[in-house]
């Protein structure tokens, strides 16, 4: 089974709400919410691939924070592991360019939405966090 190493940005603005991204009709699992991210070029640190990713699909510039968790989920026909890092945008407004649309949520609204399958586990974490 094809295995793909994607990474996902948790992005949190000033009043600690989530930046979700709502799937569009075109991608695969449509309808479904996810965090922004995307696909690891061969030879690119997970990091890096997560600034460019965000830059060009959200047309704006991250600072990467910790990491939230590194999970692999296999779909019937294809194996994903998923890195998330906390970040925070340093410079421009997230536009939603290839998504249906983007939306801030509060950490406690998250386990309302419908999620794609590997985006579960950070949900979880950060549901868990807030309620500490």
């Amino acid at each position: 089974m094809k295995q793909i190493d994607v990474v996902g940005a948790v992005i949190v603005n000033d009043k600690d709400e989530i930046l979700c991204a709502l799937r569009s009709q075109k991608m695969s699992l449509p309808g479904l919410w996810e965090f922004p991210g995307g696909k690891i070029e061969q030879g690119e640190e997970a990091t890096s691939a997560l600034v460019r990713e965000i830059n060009e699909e959200l047309l704006c510039a991250i600072e990467i924070g910790e990491l939230i968790a590194d999970i692999t989920h296999e779909y019937p026909n294809i194996k994903v592991r998923l890195m998330t890092y906390f970040a925070k945008i340093i410079s421009g407004k997230p536009v939603a360019t290839e998504h249906e649309k983007l939306q801030w949520f509060s950490s406690n609204k998250l386990a309302e939405l419908d999620w794609a399958p590997a985006d579960i586990p950070t949900v979880h974490k950060l549901c868990s966090k807030s309620q500490i």
